[in-house]
């Protein structure tokens, strides 16, 4: 075995044996702290060691955030993004960089290279939603630590149901995601169904060690706290929220992932998309079929 293999094992099994939890309630603890000039040093530190591109955030200066989480969450000057108006086309729903995209096969959704994990599994077994996105399309898109952290609707959408599905939390980084077996399908994940015109989509975000706060717009902090069984709620009628193309539906506390599910014959991912593929909110993402 050589050095760099033995090291990336050590790296992989790290993530087995160490307090996921305990982790990321204390990177939650810290990340509320106003602590002044220590805060404002420490998020320099970090801007500068991600290279975050702060000339795009609405608030510029390092001073302007009093906590972490304020930093983590911060929202884009106007006009930072442009959303496609193509009424035929989907958009990027977060920054990144594309992991794995394509179709669905049967069950089976492509993690990486030689990994794959199900439907069944992703969805909490819930077999209507199984049943209803089998042979369709996905895409995932990991965000990192540099990236910006609200995650945004591709299309107009109304709201029908969310689910918040317990579940370890790995760090969702490309190198372990081809290391870590069913790792997407296994993590802390909040589930969002809606109706579109292009049929029903689903927008799922990823816990990950350290990633402090999952959050949508409707229902604002959803993780923590961290339940230990499935939770459902449901939008009909006068509750079943319409989003906007473009708009902000959630937001991670530092990065992780999304994941989202097209029905069979719905939609074309864009052929620009591929493995590593850098996204950016209000870009293509798929055509209507």
């Amino acid at each position: 075995m050589n050095q760099f293999s033995y090291w990336q094992r050590i790296k992989v099994a790290l993530q087995y044996i160490m307090p996921q939890l305990y982790l990321t309630q204390l990177a939650g603890w810290l990340a509320k702290q106003k602590w002044g000039a220590i805060t404002h040093f420490a998020i320099k530190l970090f801007a500068k060691k991600y290279k975050v591109n702060m000339q795009e955030a609405t608030k510029t200066e390092f001073h302007a955030y009093d906590s972490f989480n304020e930093f983590f969450v911060r929202s884009l000057a106007k006009n930072a993004r442009q959303i496609n108006q193509d009424s035929t086309a989907l958009c990027l729903p977060a920054d990144g960089k594309i992991s794995q995209c394509g179709h669905i096969s049967d069950n089976l959704l492509l993690q990486a290279k030689g990994h794959f994990f199900s439907l069944n599994d992703l969805l909490a077994e819930d077999q209507e939603l199984v049943n209803e996105f089998k042979n369709g399309e996905f895409a995932t898109t990991y965000l990192s630590p540099s990236d910006y952290h609200r995650v945004h609707m591709p299309c107009n959408a109304t709201l029908r149901k969310m689910i918040y599905v317990p579940g370890d939390l790995f760090s969702v980084n490309p190198f372990l995601n081809t290391h870590v077996p069913n790792l997407l399908a296994r993590n802390e994940r909040v589930i969002c169904v809606f109706d579109t015109e292009f049929g029903k989509m689903i927008q799922i975000l990823v816990g990950a060690t350290i990633t402090a706060s999952i959050s949508t717009a409707w229902a604002g902090i959803i993780t923590p706290p961290r339940p230990n069984e499935v939770k459902t709620w449901t939008y009909e009628g006068e509750n079943a929220m319409k989003l906007q193309k473009g708009q902000e539906m959630g937001a991670f506390q530092l990065g992780s992932t999304v994941i989202n599910l097209f029905q069979s014959n719905k939609v074309r991912l864009a052929d620009n998309l591929d493995v590593d593929s850098v996204t950016r909110v209000g870009q293509v993402l798929a055509y209507k079929k």
